[in-house]
């Protein structure tokens, strides 16, 4: 939806999910000396001022990322997350927060490639002037779900697709799933990652979306959820999840160690849930 911008968002209990499930399927890419592809379907502008009025209209972050930045973890994947945050903010504050496209591109190797795409008019222009001057980052000013059947298969052929829509018009729902059969046809050995929202009684689709999933029968299915509060009956956010299809070996055991670390962190309110669905 073109009203939406992630800057309001920012750092939240769904950033830390997402952003934590990335970086364990980067470093699951890097492990092999072969050069991979990311893309991003719904990029934002990459990199994000928590003091801006519109991350300070919310305060997501504050009990997000700002919750748990300066811990410290002895889950590898949790405290790889922990330092990359430092790095962004040398200081005792937390002001910048890394996008999807800032946390992939930070561990991207010189033979690797990126590629993002945007819809907004004002992200795409932010999203450019962060980082149209690295050479291995493509930027695309279209619809992430049009541009990523577009550009798959791509070269190279290994990689993953990270697909987080706003899911603000209901028909994304419709549209994520069929994106993600026509993706595994198109490109069978890509890692397809897509965030979805936990929302209250009223307006939650993720149990429509797990079966819909479930019935598919992708290739190596693994469901990961946050709940940072109990479901009401309203239409707000309490958690969210994240689909992996094509999960690479041993991926589910790292991320049940990493969410149980995370959990120590952000306090006895929150639980998450892992499981196989292929």
């Amino acid at each position: 939806m073109l009203s939406y911008r992630h800057s309001y968002h920012a750092g939240n209990h769904a950033d830390i999910l997402k952003h934590l499930t990335l970086i364990a399927l980067l470093e699951k890419l890097r492990a092999k000396d072969k050069p991979f592809v990311c893309i991003d379907t719904h990029s934002g502008s990459g990199l994000y001022d928590l003091q801006s009025n519109e991350a300070r209209k919310t305060g997501e972050a504050e009990q997000g990322a700002a919750r748990i930045w300066q811990q410290h973890s002895n889950d590898a994947g949790v405290a790889q997350y922990l330092q990359l945050l430092k790095t962004f903010n040398p200081g005792s504050r937390l002001r910048r927060y890394p996008g999807s496209p800032a946390i992939a591109q930070s561990l991207l190797r010189e033979d690797d490639r990126m590629i993002l795409m945007e819809l907004h008019n004002n992200e795409i222009e932010l999203l450019r002037a962060n980082f149209q001057h690295d050479k291995r980052i493509s930027i695309h000013h279209r619809d992430g779900f049009e541009g990523v059947l577009a550009l798959t298969p791509p070269v190279p052929r290994r990689g993953l697709v990270l697909i987080d829509p706003s899911y603000e018009v209901k028909t994304d729902y419709e549209r994520v799933l069929d994106t993600c059969v026509k993706l595994t046809k198109r490109w069978p050995q890509g890692i397809i990652a897509l965030w979805y929202p936990l929302l209250g009684k009223e307006k939650d689709r993720s149990s429509w979306l797990r079966e819909r999933f479930s019935q598919k029968k992708f290739i190596d299915l693994l469901s990961i959820e946050l709940q940072v509060e109990p479901q009401t009956n309203d239409s707000g956010m309490h958690g969210s999840g994240m689909f992996i299809v094509n999960t690479p070996w041993q991926l589910d055991q790292q991320m049940q160690l990493s969410m149980q670390s995370l959990l120590e962190l952000m306090g006895p309110s929150c639980e998450f849930r892992l499981s196989r669905l292929s």
